[in-house]
Parts: C-alpha cells; sequence; structure tokens
C-alpha cells in the first residue's frame, strides 16, 4: 500500500509536468512571440529563461515517470506472488472432490494465464487509468480556464465515446471469460495427451487427437476473435471520435479567436487544441487488458471461492506414554498413540489408545445425493486384522477406502475408529494414522530419499533406510547410480512400475501407521516382482489393521475376512476356506480367476 501511496503521488507529479508545459504553450504565444513580432530587435532572453524553466519541470515528470514504473514492477510481482501463494494455500484445503471434477490443465491456466492477465492490468492499466483519471481531471481544469464553450463541445464528444464504450465492454467481458475457459480447456487436453502418449501411439490415435485439438482451438479461437474484435472496434471509433471533436473545435475556436468576443487569444487556442487531444486519448487506452484481466481475475476468484474441506473434528492425536495404567501426554515420540478426547460438556479430557478398531454400521454413500454408490455397508476390523474387499470393477471397493480416510463424507450411518466416529476426528490426525499404497504411485521430483521421506517427514535417514529394507526396496536403490541421492523426475519414469511400488510401501513403513489401505498395490506387477512386493506387504502388515483390495484373488487367501461387493453391496464375507464352501460369487471368481490363470 505505502509503495501504492508513493507511485500515486509520482504519477500526480508526473501529469503536472506534462500539463504545466501545454498550459506553456499560450504563454509561448502570448507573452513571448506575438509581442515579438512588432519589435526590431527581439530580446530572447525572457524567452530562454521561460523555456530552462519549463525544461526543468518536464525533467522532474520524466524522473517521477521512471520512477513509478520502476515501483511499479516490484507492486506487480509482488501482488501476482501473494496471488498464486492465496491459490496454492487455498488449494491445498480443497476436498478431493474438487479435483475429480475438474480439469487438471484449467486449474494450470488459472495460476498462468489468469494470472498473467493480471500482471498486464496491475503493471500497465492500472497505472495508465489512475494516469488518465488524474489528466482527465487537469486536463479539464485547464480547459474550463482557457475557455468553457469549447470544453462544453468536448464534453459533448466524450459523452458519445463513453456510450460506445460501455455497450462494447458489456458485449466483450463475455467473451473474454469465455476465451479464457477456453483456454483453459486446451491446457488440460494438451496435458493429457503428454501423459498418455504411449497409450495415443499404441492405438494409432494420433489423428484423431489432431482433430479433436483442432476443434478446442478452433473454439479458443472463436471465442478470442469475437472479444478482441470488439474491443478493437472501440479504440479506432474512439480515435476518429476524438479527431472530430479536435476539428469541430478548431473550427470552433478559430471563429471566437478571431472575433474576440469571448477573450480566446491564439496562444489559448494552441493550449485548449492540444488539451483537446489529451483528454480524448485517454477514453479508451487500455480498454483492451482490462476487460480481459477482469474476466482472468473472475476465475482467479471464483477458484478462491470454492468451499474449503470441512472439518469439525475435535479428537486430536498425541504420543502417550503409559504410568499406572493411565496414559500421559507427551511431546515425544514414544512409540504409542492415542486419541485427545475432549468432551464439549465439562472440558475433561479422555485418551482412547490408537488400536486400529474399525467399523461401518450401515453406511450409505454416493458422490452425488441422488445416486448412491454404497448401501448399508456394515463390517468390522479389529485390530492387527488383514480385510480384503473383491468384486467386480466399479462394486464399491475403492469408495469404502475414500471413506475411511474422510475424502469423502457419507449420507447415512457410521464409520467408528477405536469407538471413535470419524466425523469427530480432525482429519489431518484420521489421516496421519493411516498408511496408503494405491495402484498408482505418485513421485516427486526430488531424491529417492525425500520420496520415502514424505511418509513422515522428520525421519532420519537411519529410519528411511529401515523402511526401505522392510520393504524390500534397499536392494535395488543402492543398485541406482547415486543410491538414496538419486534425483527422480517425471513420476519416476526411470524406475520400473515394481520399484516405484516398492518405494511406496516404503514411503508407507516410514510413516509406521496402525491402519493400512492397500489399494490394487500389486496390479500392475509381474509374478515375480509381486512375490518381492508381497514380502514387504507382509511385513509391512505385521500387527496393523490392514485393508486390501485385490482382483488377484490370490493375494487375499490369507485374509481373515474377505468382503464381496456387488453393486455396492456386502453379498458375502468370510475367510477364504468359507467363501469357497459356499460355492457364491466369491467361489465363481475365484474358481475363474484360476482357470484363466
Amino acid at each position: 500500500r505505502a509503495h501504492l501511496v508513493i507511485v500515486a503521488v509520482l504519477i500526480f507529479v508526473s501529469v503536472l509536468a506534462n500539463v504545466q508545459g501545454t498550459m506553456f504553450i499560450q504563454s509561448l504565444i502570448d507573452d513571448y512571440i506575438t509581442p515579438m513580432l512588432t519589435q526590431d530587435v527581439p530580446d530572447f532572453s525572457p524567452l530562454a529563461g521561460a523555456i530552462a524553466r519549463v525544461a526543468c519541470l518536464y525533467l522532474i515528470g520524466v524522473l517521477a515517470s521512471y520512477a513509478w514504473n520502476r515501483i511499479m514492477i516490484n507492486v506487480t510481482q509482488g501482488t501476482l506472488r501473494n496471488v498464486r501463494d492465496d491459490l496454492f494455500s487455498h488449494m491445498e484445503t480443497l476436498p478431493i472432490k474438487y479435483f475429480d471434477t475438474h480439469s487438471h490443465g484449467d486449474i494450470m491456466s488459472t495460476y498462468t494465464n489468469d494470472t498473467e492477465t493480471l500482471r498486464q492490468m496491475i503493471s500497465q492499466s492500472m497505472p495508465q487509468v489512475f494516469n488518465s483519471a488524474i489528466t482527465i481531471v487537469s486536463v479539464l481544469i485547464s480547459m474550463i480556464i482557457l475557455s468553457i464553450p469549447l470544453t462544453l463541445l468536448t464534453l459533448v464528444m466524450v459523452a458519445l465515446m463513453l456510450m460506445v464504450t460501455r455497450r462494447v465492454a458489456g458485449l466483450s467481458g463475455r467473451y473474454f471469460l469465455e476465451q479464457q475457459t477456453n483456454l483453459g480447456k486446451v491446457n488440460g487436453f494438451i496435458e493429457e495427451m503428454m501423459n498418455g502418449q504411449k497409450v495415443v501411439k499404441v492405438f494409432n490415435h494420433e489423428e484423431k487427437n489432431i482433430e479433436d485439438f483442432r476443434e478446442l482451438n478452433d473454439a479458443l479461437f472463436e471465442s478470442a476473435d469475437r472479444a478482441n474484435y470488439l474491443v478493437n472496434v472501440v479504440g479506432p471509433v474512439n480515435q476518429q471520435l476524438g479527431n472530430v471533436s479536435y476539428v469541430v473545435c478548431a473550427i470552433v475556436g478559430g471563429a471566437l479567436a478571431l472575433s474576440g468576443a469571448t477573450g480566446l487569444t491564439l496562444g489559448k487556442l494552441a493550449s485548449f487544441l492540444t488539451f483537446n487531444r489529451s483528454f480524448n486519448m485517454p477514453m479508451s487506452q487500455q480498454f483492451n487488458s482490462i476487460v480481459m484481466a477482469m474476466a482472468g481475475a473472475e476465475r482467479i476468484f471464483r477458484m478462491l471461492d470454492e468451499t474449503p474441506e470441512v472439518d469439525d473434528g475435535y479428537v486430536t492425536l498425541v504420543n502417550v506414554r503409559e504410568e499406572n495404567g493411565r496414559f500421559t501426554e507427551t511431546p515425544e515420540r514414544t512409540g504409542r498413540w492415542a486419541w485427545r478426547h475432549e468432551h464439549q460438556a465439562d472440558h475433561s479430557v479422555d485418551y482412547v489408545e490408537l488400536m486400529g478398531d474399525v467399523v461401518f454400521d450401515g453406511v450409505d454413500f454416493g458422490y452425488n445425493d441422488d445416486k448412491m454408490v454404497l448401501h448399508d455397508v456394515k463390517l468390522f476390523a479389529e485390530p492387527g486384522q488383514k480385510i480384503a474387499f473383491v468384486g467386480s470393477t466399479g462394486a464399491g471397493k475403492t469408495t469404502i477406502t475414500n471413506l475411511i480416510n474422510r475424502f469423502y463424507d457419507i449420507q447415512d450411518g457410521k464409520i467408528r475408529y477405536d469407538g471413535i466416529n470419524v466425523n469427530k476426528i480432525k482429519k489431518d490426525d484420521l489421516r496421519r494414522s493411516l498408511g496408503i499404497v494405491l495402484q498408482d504411485t505418485h513421485l516427486f521430483t526430488g531424491t529417492v530419499m525425500e520420496n520415502i521421506r514424505y511418509g513422515k517427514l522428520d525421519a532420519t535417514d537411519e529410519e528411511v533406510r529401515a523402511a526401505a529394507k522392510l520393504a524390500n526396496a534397499d536392494s535395488f536403490i543402492r543398485r541406482l547410480p547415486e543410491g538414496y541421492d538419486t534425483v527422480l523426475s517425471g513420476d519416476g519414469s526411470n524406475l520400473s512400475q515394481g520399484q516405484r511400488q516398492l518405494l511406496a510401501i516404503a514411503r508407507a513403513a516410514v510413516a509406521d501407521p496402525p491402519v493400512l489401505i492397500l489399494d490394487e498395490a500389486t496390479s500392475s506387477i509381474d509374478t515375480r516382482t509381486e512375490r518381492i512386493v508381497q514380502d514387504g506387504m507382509a511385513k509391512l502388515m505385521k500387527g496393523r489393521t490392514t485393508f486390501v483390495i485385490a482382483h488377484r484373488l490370490s493375494t487375499v487367501k490369507n485374509s481373515d475376512c474377505i468382503m464381496v461387493l456387488e453393486q455396492g453391496r456386502i453379498i458375502e464375507r468370510g475367510t477364504h476356506n468359507q467363501l469357497i464352501e459356499k460355492r457364491g460369487k466369491y467361489y465363481q471368481l475365484y474358481t475363474g480367476n484360476a482357470i484363466t490363470a
């Protein structure tokens, strides 16, 4: 804000310097040139002094103009930094549903294209608008001083310009918003194609993708063409109206000056005509970038206005030590955790040891309220048990695991964790107690050590190596060019699927969670690597409550309980042997799998 105040003062100084230069034209003609025409030997010394004073004022104006332009660079980049910080901070608070329903390319477009339109407006348009406002006011005052009749004539033409500008602004604003939206779609399509080039080439879809891209690109062209056509019409139209205003004022002013009735001299007329030009020019400047920036700003604030993930939980996860049969909270890592439950009625505090006991009691859920995905799901997992979910694609297996960590909230029923309703547990603490290994492993740009440490940011190097050994990842990591310091990029594209999965298991292992969720963790791995991964997972699952989703039924045979889902309902449950004896859906899936194998 302090910078902007300084900029405003400097712009004011710069404008006044230009205005006084224009006012000097009247003095130059009426006070210096006209009198010298009647002198036999003209004396130029008074004129030289006046010109020197005007030159000094112009120099001050130049320095002021340079200074405010330099300061605005800092203001612009600082503002954009803050906008991007706010966008990213807010994005991190948004629920998973937002990212499931919005194109990643469109989100990226908000960070790049839309903030770029803001940059142009802040660095160029805003100072120019303020400059124009001061210019208009100061020029208007000067014009009134010089000639009231000519000022009224000029204002009539300006009113006509404003009517044209206002009309076009209403039409072009809608097209600029459409242009920014289409630009986001183009970016999203390009991102998808970059990530899926192998699939594109395998199925020879290059021509089809080119055709689809051209459709999106043509839509962008059409919206951009309409938006820019309208705003580009404003400039020439207003410029011509300004020329008409200049000519009319010159004719009327010339007649008034020759008549001498209103006291208008040739010097005043010359100054007034210069002011007339200055008064008309600001009306059409920067219109294009302002309208575009408003469209970009609308998309930025639309994202900032998205409702953050709601967290009404008050039960937190804390380190505890046991003394005389009672838990005592401690800031030190003790290896034992408890849920700190502060009762709102009397503010008393209970500690419930974190065991990993999970219960679903009559849970109904749908991603949309009008279409339920899960129906009356009832299940329980005692501490240390391995619970497996099997069923056809779309049966609701992954959805159940998304509800445990509250990526989505249920419509009906209860989910209890160690006897506590998960809605009462703070989401960060709930998720900290869960370890997840997904089918699609995501690795971040950074070293192998940093990617494993992502599971526990304060883990020591020794803890990271121990987790890698437990996950059977240590041997292949040591064979990498730089070992644990090998830098991964492109989502670990230089590693095999099995190696990436082992790193994901190591990441979960270093977090040391009491509850594990393994979602198709071995579906993309060859048989030999699967044995290595299964051994690593077996070590990781030891003593932990584990939920396993697997298409390969051979990987869930040793589960304590297998849940068979169909169309969002649990239709069978039991151990492997019990379900085989029932000769139901699981039997069909298992024997069909065995025959295929």
